[in-house]
């Protein structure tokens, strides 16, 4: 008897509703909050202020991410129930129909008709929703929607990217605010942006590159603006 072996390879595709959501909080963290306190401290406020403004802007983009995302991801779980109830209905009301729209798949990616309606066959016999969910529809459960998830993590990760602009500014000397926050928090977002990329599987140098170019540009802009409030008020 002949045991299957499972190969060794490893795959990243399973990190991917996690990774995303994490990535996309803690550089939203870093950048929002960064820009909040440069623009901030640019218009003339007090270190004391400039840190309130952070924590509170902590304290809301991690709660307005979290809901976001929740809602976002529920969303798309629910259009994926809705998806798999409807081709379970087909399923039950014309096995047939479904059984050839299989094959015809199959026989898109590749497959020789005679073995396309071979495969189809003995997947519809061993679980005909799920073929249908992955082949027809996309739906997987690595790839899956998990709102709870997503939601959890998005927060989490905000408030973590968030705590590092902020433990500069309660840091740094008020003379050198701006810089320190700015110059840092690039910093920050360098090695996040390379060890997602990492995670990924992709380059950590693009990675890197990709979000201190946006970051940089984000604070430069909100610093602008600042200082010519701080210069008109």
């Amino acid at each position: 008897m002949i045991t299957p072996r499972r190969h060794a390879e490893r795959h990243r595709s399973d990190r991917i509703g996690w990774l995303r959501a994490a990535v996309l909080g803690a550089n939203d963290g870093i950048v929002s909050t960064a820009s909040l306190v440069v623009g901030v401290a640019a218009a003339g406020a007090g270190e004391g202020n400039v840190l309130m403004t952070g924590v509170a802007g902590l304290v809301a983009g991690a709660m307005s991410m979290a809901a976001g995302e929740y809602v976002s991801v529920h969303s798309q779980a629910d259009t994926e129930k809705a998806d798999v109830s409807r081709e379970r209905a087909e399923l039950a009301a014309d096995p047939a129909s479904e059984e050839r729209e299989l094959t015809a798949i199959y026989v898109a990616r590749g497959l020789e008709p005679g073995l396309a309606r071979q495969v189809a066959g003995q997947l519809m016999a061993h679980d005909a929703l799920g073929a249908h969910a992955r082949d027809e529809l996309g739906i997987s459960e690595t790839m899956s929607a998990r709102p709870v998830q997503a939601a959890l993590a998005s927060a989490a990760s905000f408030a973590a990217g968030a705590a590092l602009p902020l433990a500069v500014v309660a840091l740094a000397p008020p003379a050198a605010l701006v810089v320190s926050v700015s110059g840092t928090s690039l910093v920050f977002l360098a090695g996040l942006g390379a060890v997602a990329a990492r995670a990924g599987g992709a380059s950590a140098l693009v990675g890197a590159w990709r979000v201190t170019f946006w970051g940089a540009l984000a604070m430069a802009i909100t610093a602008g603006v600042g200082a010519w409030f701080g210069t008109v008020v």
